[in-house]
């Protein structure tokens, strides 16, 4: 059989089309092969119509043997039965069989140029106004555009989904906007690299040189490949040398598009302490001055000492709960009332918990109004459970509107609707970047509070900026450390040697009788063998405890034979292997089978979920773990530990993985009750004792790391920090 086999036909029968994604199932009349059953994407398509279908033979285990499409041509109707067939369908809005009827009776086939070409002469037809005449037009334009942009696209491997992304934006001759210039692609839409708009200019002909792909180029990399490491602006000498790398141009001709970029704002430049030039994303800019603005206004708002005898209140407190408030947590509750903003932090064991309860507290006594809440969905469940009050995503919480892109999203609440609440309570904010502390400190109401409770030892947010770590440098606001470990926290070996690696000391291993082991491997394969042992019998067989929810594999890459692709294949084979009776589909390089653990792995603000016929909404946030409850030819059915349920179809399954094991960036906000973790050797710049302390702080009852002790020591060893350039520490300062 050849590698793509090419049919010719008409469509006889939809057996499944969705409109949202184009993905169809339907059944091909070929002249010479008979009935082909076809799978794949393929928009708007109606029974009539005549394409040429491209792709592989695969056998389906429910459905037997198919056609999957990967590239597809429509044939225009050239008969007046063909044309009568097309028109019927209602893929134009205005005409239904009836009306299709009159048209090809009226015009024969010349029916489709009337309708493209003088849509006036339609107003014959009786039943037919001017004004539905130019709508008839208008939807049939809209129509031939876009399969002619899906098409031009599809040569450049450009999904459906982003295809149908791009004319939502671009609208109207988006093909002519795009070779006008190809850049807009990378520019406008988030998710088409510059990599896909070079090579659509280069076919079109266009030059290396040519300033609006050097400075496509130079915009790109601060989008994404600074904002990949964190970074809120680059320094102008480490942007114009890696952006003429990138593009293969002089240095000279890389400044020259940047000094355009600059005279029309679509970049800003500020100085640093130092006398650099910082060049900025203006979103980026905006968001660190407005969190720099708003604490200056919060901690104005606020007079010192609002709470009279606060020492007696606290007393009060601590004799109805029967607890003593340790000196540093004495601190930090007076702090929360004194001030506008306050930051808290520490690491596991000191108390952080006991201290939010302890400020609720007190500020329920006044009747104060409090929300709580955190950047994932698994950080909020978990302060819910600790602190008896529900706590919000923060996306939810700023009841979050709709997403322009993944640098501008709007929220229903701001400068215009603040938060009605009088205390601001924010866990995990070591995870929050720049934009999003933005909108959240934006949206504080005159005279209300905001805690930020963080550990600032833990690694910094995915997202640009280091708005926890900034703002405890800057010296311009209350930060109360905690430093003391509780007793029965030291009991624990997980928080004792959590805080023997962020000193820089080697943890304590294998101790009788506690909670923090070690098992020996010689190379990654072996430690790829045991981790997947100790998950799916030991462990279980040992603590009674389920390895899809109790036990998280946390490591510290992707690649490797002990890496997260290795692991998740090799977990998911043993923990959910292939059987009749449970469904399965495969995705690129996966097979997601029903009954598989995954994770959402960026945030969807447009996703909808639904727990209860009166409870459903909007949005699935990067970290969220589940299980496949669901596989159908359309869709992958998700239920989350929330309880939300979604129906993912098939151009949204690149949003999920597998999660029976994760990176430690992934971890973060996130609390097992057992982590296992592969211990093994890799680059200075990830094998980090931060990396090492995220990772093992993530465990509430046991973490077993597996490994080689050289390769442990060497993490307790490297202090290494990645430098982030971000400005919201000098601008605080200057405030």
């Amino acid at each position: 059989m050849k590698e793509l086999d090419a049919y010719r036909g008409t469509v006889d029968e939809i057996i499944y089309m969705n409109d949202d994604n184009g993905y169809a199932i339907f059944d091909l009349e070929d002249a010479d092969e008979g009935l082909i059953t076809c799978v794949g994407t393929v928009p708007y398509i109606k029974c009539g119509e005549i394409l040429v279908v491209c792709g592989k033979w695969v056998n389906h285990p429910n459905y037997g043997e198919q056609l999957k499409i990967e590239y597809f041509e429509r044939i225009e109707p050239e008969t007046k039965d063909s044309i009568k067939t097309y028109l019927s369908s209602g893929i134009i809005k205005g005409i239904g069989p009836k009306m299709a009827e009159k048209i090809v009776d009226l015009f024969g086939d010349e029916a489709l140029r009337v309708i493209s070409d003088t849509p006036e002469r339609l107003a014959k037809i009786k039943g037919i106004s001017h004004e539905r005449a130019m709508k008839i037009n208008e939807s049939y334009i809209s129509v031939q555009e876009k399969e002619q942009l899906i098409m031009f696209l599809q040569k450049f491997n450009v999904s459906l989904g982003y295809a149908i992304k791009v004319y939502d934006i671009l609208g109207k001759n988006a093909v002519e906007k795009i070779k006008e210039n190809p850049y807009i692609l990378c520019e406008r839409i988030r998710g088409i690299s510059f990599k896909t708009a070079d090579r659509v200019a280069s076919i079109s002909g266009a030059d290396k040189t040519n300033e609006d792909r050097i400075k496509a180029g130079l915009k790109y990399i601060l989008t994404y490949y600074a904002g990949a490491e964190g970074h809120t602006y680059l320094p102008r000498e480490v942007l114009i040398h890696y952006g003429a790398k990138m593009l293969d141009v002089e240095e000279h001709a890389a400044e020259n598009a940047l000094t355009k970029l600059l005279s029309d704002h679509q970049l800003i430049v500020k100085k640093t302490t130092e006398g650099k030039d910082a060049i900025f994303l203006p979103a980026l800019y905006s968001a660190e001055r407005v969190i720099s603005t708003c604490i200056k206004e919060i901690n104005d708002a606020v007079a010192e000492n609002v709470l009279k005898n606060s020492d007696k209140e606290i007393e009060k407190i601590e004799k109805e709960e029967k607890i003593v408030l340790a000196h540093a947590q004495r601190e930090a509750v007076k702090m929360a009332i004194s001030s506008g903003l306050t930051v808290i932090t520490g690491g596991p064991g000191t108390g952080k918990t006991t201290t939010i309860n302890f400020i609720i507290k007190l500020f329920e006594k006044q009747s104060k109004k409090i929300a709580l809440c955190a950047p994932t969905g698994r950080a909020a469940k978990r302060m819910t459970e600790l602190c008896g009050i529900e706590a919000k995503t923060i996306h939810r919480l700023l009841e979050i509107d709709y997403r322009e892109d993944d640098i501008l999203r709007e929220y229903s609440r701001g400068n215009a609707e603040p938060l009605p609440e009088d205390v601001i309570i924010v866990d995990e904010v070591s995870m929050v970047d720049a934009i999003l502390m933005g909108a959240l400190i934006s949206s504080v109401k005159y005279g209300a509070r905001v805690i930020l409770v963080g550990d600032s030892d833990q690694l910094p947010s995915v997202g640009a900026g280091n708005v926890l770590s900034d703002i405890i440098e800057s010296e311009t606001v209350p930060v109360v450390r905690l430093d003391t470990v509780f007793r029965q926290a030291e009991e624990s070996m997980i928080v004792v040697n959590a805080h023997k690696i962020n000193m820089g000391e080697y943890p304590i291993l294998n101790a009788k009788d506690k909670d923090f082991f070690f098992i020996e491997a010689e190379n990654n394969e072996q430690i790829c063998e045991k981790v997947i042992d100790l998950v799916s019998r030991r462990l279980p067989t040992a603590y009674d405890i389920d390895p899809f929810s109790d036990i998280q594999v946390i490591t510290p890459m992707k690649k490797t034979a002990a890496g997260v692709f290795a692991l998740n294949e090799g977990l998911q084979r043993v923990l959910n292997p292939k059987v009749s009776e449970k469904t399965e589909r495969e995705f690129q390089t996966r097979i997601l089978r029903c009954g598989d653990k995954v994770m959402q792995i960026k945030n969807n603000y447009d996703l909808r979920w639904k727990k209860s016929a009166n409870d459903e909404g909007y949005g699935v946030y990067n970290g969220d773990i589940g299980i496949i409850t669901g596989v159908k030819p359309s869709c992958v059915s998700i239920t989350y530990d929330d309880g939300k349920v979604v129906d993912y179809e098939n151009s949204q399954l690149e949003e999920i993985d597998h999660a029976y094991a994760i990176t430690v960036h992934k971890s973060q906000g996130s609390e097992f009750d057992t982590v296992v973790m592969p211990v093994f050797r890799g680059v200075d710049k990830l094998f980090t004792r931060n990396l090492l302390y995220t990772a093992i702080t993530r465990a509430k009852n046991r973490v077993v790391l597996v490994g080689q002790k050289a390769a442990l020591a060497k993490m307790v060893d490297n202090d290494y920090e990645a430098k982030r350039y971000s400005y919201l520490k000098e601008l605080l300062k200057n405030e």
